[in-house]
């Protein structure tokens, strides 16, 4: 009856990433810098914020926080590697703008606020909120994008990723 109780857990297959805001989809080859359209620096989805609040896309740990707060490296299980970039070309805002709930290290689940970030700012200075969800060690996975267009909630899909046998 109690066989098997004691078991080591099952080792995680498959992490879904889910938006880390509510908005709009887009695929990453639409988004307006070609550096993540151009998928330089890895495969992903992104999303167009409608609210300013950004949360964890899965349960993770803060890998990274760039000083300017505008982007943010998680890792998942499976030693996925994400880095959400929040924001086109925000870095020259030197972290104006934006407020970090998190620190590196912390563990994270899914669904907690990591950042706010007044919006209203960002169109104001010239900037565009698309915010672009990417797969920074997408070599050792297989990548499927869920979710390209239209309204996105929290428990909105983007990507899907199994670990490459």
């Amino acid at each position: 009856m109690l066989k098997g109780l004691f078991k080591k857990s099952a080792q995680v297959s498959e992490v879904v990433v889910y938006s880390p805001a509510v908005g709009e989809a887009l695929a990453l080859e639409k988004v307006d810098d070609q550096v993540f359209s151009g998928l330089m620096m890895g495969p992903g989805a992104a999303v167009i914020p409608s609210v300013g609040e950004f949360f964890a896309p899965f349960d993770g740990e803060v890998m990274m926080i760039f000083p300017t707060k505008h982007a943010i490296g998680l890792k998942a299980d499976m030693d996925l590697e994400v880095l959400v970039h929040i924001g086109l070309d925000t870095v020259e805002l030197q972290g104006y703008g934006f407020t970090s709930y998190i620190k590196e290290g912390q563990k994270v689940k899914k669904g907690q606020k990591l950042m706010d970030v007044d919006l209203a700012l960002l169109k104001e200075k010239g900037y565009k909120s698309q915010t672009p969800i990417i797969i920074t060690n997408s070599d050792e996975f297989e990548i499927e994008v869920l979710n390209t267009e239209g309204e996105v909630t929290l428990d909105s899909p983007l990507l899907k990723i199994t670990k490459k046998a």
